[in-house]
């Protein structure tokens, strides 16, 4: 095993030490390890992305469920729209990309391109979200929708779908919010119901890869359980470590990595 595979797996366990320590942003790692560190092509890593941050958030998901943590009325109406937007961008737009978007002399806009750049984009946006983040009070929660919260929350899961379709990752740092605002749910609350709902869209999304791609589940399988392996650690340390403190710092981290990954594949 070379080193810069074994590099791979330890940043495997630290998807999962983030995850468990901060309940978010770890993910944002997991495309960027697959493709730089184990040398996947980005539509690949992001699928496995999709495996990999679907199966995690699955575990927290079960542990909330015994604790009544989810609001499944809430997930639900969330869910079923990014799910189906999810399947459809990874079994329908996915495929169908043209290898060459555009070209400009010399300069080849590549579908690769195009996903590493919208993925630096998306971690820019959740390592600002990380740094900015503050303490939002427990809430009222809506029991009955009206037809406002219906398109308002289906716009927005629609949204988060494409995205995390394209960038294989769960999207939590825009479901939270959302959550939050437009359905009133506490912060608590709110956290666990994203879980739930990133697992189904995410591990449904890799679905739609199946019939696309040879997936190697050896590989896949042992990165997946160290990242888990990763989340229990992390759980354990978080007890003793501040989490605002790591937030803000990965947050930084995150910004810094959007960077290279703009340098790196324009430069």
């Amino acid at each position: 095993m070379e080193l810069v595979e074994i590099l791979g797996y330890v940043g495997a366990l630290i998807v999962g030490l983030v995850l468990g320590l901060i309940g978010g942003g770890g993910s944002i790692l997991t495309v960027p390890i697959l493709v730089y560190f184990l040398g996947f092509n980005p539509i690949v890593a992001t699928a496995y992305s999709l495996f990999v941050v679907g199966s995690t958030a699955l575990v927290g998901t079960l542990k909330n469920i015994n604790q009544n943590r989810i609001d499944f009325k809430t997930a639900i109406v969330f869910a079923i729209p990014s799910i189906i937007t999810v399947f459809m961008v990874r079994s329908l737009v996915i495929p169908n990309l043209p290898e060459v978007l555009f070209s400009i002399g010399n300069f080849k806009f590549t579908n690769s391109l195009f996903i590493m750049l919208l993925f630096a984009v998306i971690m820019l946006l959740a390592g600002w979200s990380m740094i900015k983040s503050r303490e939002i009070p427990d809430a009222i929660v809506i029991k009955n929708f009206d037809i406002n919260h219906y398109f308002a929350i289906g716009t927005q899961a629609i949204g988060i779908g494409v995205l995390a379709g394209l960038v294989g990752a769960g999207g939590g740092f825009l479901i939270v919010p959302a959550l939050v605002l437009l359905v009133k749910l506490p912060i608590k609350k709110a956290i666990s119901t994203s879980l739930f709902i990133i697992a189904i869209q995410s591990l449904i999304g890799f679905l739609g890869d199946l019939k696309t791609l040879t997936i190697d589940w050896k590989f896949l399988v042992t990165f997946t359980a160290i990242s888990i392996l990763g989340i229990f650690i992390g759980l354990v340390l978080s007890k003793k470590i501040s989490p605002k403190r790591l937030k803000t710092g990965f947050g930084y981290f995150t910004i810094v990595m959007a960077f290279y990954i703009i340098y790196k594949e324009l430069f």
